[in-house]
């Protein structure tokens, strides 16, 4: 199975977030700034995975968010 989506999300400064994210991003997910919003694509081969890198990605985008 292959499984895949994408989270937009807004912030004051999403270029500074992203720098912030792109560290964690480990081949299963991409983190971009498009229109002015974070978006990040994440793709894996079983739900699992893909539950467990959105689990990290939104703890880790709410701790940048806080920082910036």
């Amino acid at each position: 199975m292959h499984v895949t989506g994408t989270i937009v999300s807004v912030h004051a400064h999403p270029e500074h977030v992203v720098s912030a994210l792109s560290p964690d991003s480990d081949g299963f997910m991409t983190v971009e700034v498009i229109d002015g919003r974070v978006t990040a694509k994440v793709a894996g081969e079983s739900l699992r995975t893909v539950i467990a890198t959105v689990d990290d990605y939104l703890m880790n985008l709410s701790v940048s968010e806080r920082l910036c």
